[in-house]
C-alpha cells in the first residue's frame, strides 16, 4: 500500500529533490538509511550507473520485501539490508554519499544515527536528510491530525504528529554539527502532494501508514464510516486545497546537506 499509493503521491518527488541536492554522481557509493520500500535508493541508482554501488537499510522486513521485489534501475543491483540506523552494519568510509529521507524524526537517538552516517562516509563524503517542518506550517497534516482526534479519540493522531517531531530547523542543523559534519546547509522546501480526492487521501493514510492500527479492529462498514467522518472534517477545514478532480496541497520540509570532515 505504501509503495503503491504514498510513493507516487508524496515520497518520489522528495527523493528526486534530495538526490539532486546532494549531487549524486556516476560511480559513487550511496547508502539510503531508513529506506522503506527504496524510493530514494532507486533514484540514486539512476545516477551512479553500473560502476557505482547503492545500498538501502531499514528495520522493517516487510518494507524491504517490497523493495527487493522492485525491478532494477538501469541494471544497477541494489543491496537491501535489515538493520538499525543506530548501528549501521558497514565499515568506516564505505560510502561517498548517505541519504536519509523522512527518517530521522522517528529514530530514538537521531544524533547517534547521524554519527553513524558520518562514520560510514569517506572524508568529504556527503550526507543529505529531510524532515517535515512544523505541523502548524503543514495545514493539511494539521487539520487531518485534528480530525483524527475528534472522530477516533484523543491521541489518535499521535503517529501522524510524530512525523513532525524534528521540525525545528536550528535543532536539525545542530544535530549535524554535533555529529561531526561540516558545510551544513538547511533549506526549507515546499512540494505539492496530489491525491484524487480528500476521501482517497484519508483512505491511503488509514491503510498505508501506521495509522492503520487505529481502525484495524473495526469491521469494514465501521472503518468506512469513520474514514468518511474524518474526510468530511478535513475537507471542511482546508477548502482551498479541494478541487473538482483532485486534492492538492503543499507540504513543507527541511532538507539538510553536509559533508564529513
Amino acid at each position: 500500500m505504501y509503495e503503491r499509493y504514498l510513493v507516487p503521491a508524496v515520497t518520489r518527488q522528495w527523493a528526486i529533490d534530495l538526490v539532486a541536492r546532494v549531487g549524486v554522481r556516476r560511480a559513487e557509493r550511496v547508502l539510503d538509511v531508513a529506506c522503506g520500500t527504496g524510493v530514494a535508493a532507486r533514484v540514486a541508482a539512476e545516477h551512479v550507473g553500473r560502476s557505482g554501488r547503492v545500498a538501502g537499510l531499514d528495520l522493517n522486513p516487510a518494507m524491504l520485501a517490497v523493495a527487493r521485489s522492485s525491478p532494477e534501475v538501469g541494471g544497477v543491483p541494489i543491496e537491501w539490508h535489515e538493520g538499525s540506523a543506530l548501528a549501521l552494519p558497514f565499515d568506516d568510509g564505505a560510502f561517498t554519499v548517505v541519504l536519509c529521507q523522512f527518517g530521522l524524526q522517528f529514530f530514538p537517538d537521531p544524533l547517534l544515527a547521524l554519527a553513524e552516517m558520518r562514520r560510514v562516509l569517506v572524508p568529504q563524503g556527503r550526507a543529505a536528510a529531510s524532515v517535515f517542518a512544523a505541523l502548524e506550517r503543514n495545514p493539511v497534516a494539521h487539520a487531518f491530525s485534528d480530525a483524527l482526534d475528534q472522530h477516533l479519540g484523543d491521541g489518535a493522531s499521535a503517529a501522524k504528529r510524530s512525523e513532525h517531531a524534528l521540525a525545528d530547523a536550528d535543532e536539525f542543523g545542530s544535530l549535524f554539527r554535533e555529529a561531526g559534519f561540516a558545510g551544513i546547509q538547511i533549506d526549507t522546501v515546499a512540494k505539492t502532494s496530489r491525491y484524487p480526492s480528500v476521501s482517497e487521501y484519508v483512505q491511503f493514510q488509514l491503510r498505508a501508514t501506521p495509522l492503520a492500527d487505529l481502525i484495524k479492529t473495526y469491521a469494514q462498514p465501521e472503518r468506512d464510516r469513520l474514514a468518511g467522518l474524518v474526510a468530511d472534517e478535513l475537507a471542511a477545514s482546508v477548502p482551498a486545497f479541494v478541487h473538482d478532480r483532485e486534492f492538492a496541497f503543499p507540504q513543507l520540509a527541511h532538507v539538510a546537506t553536509a559533508h564529513a570532515h
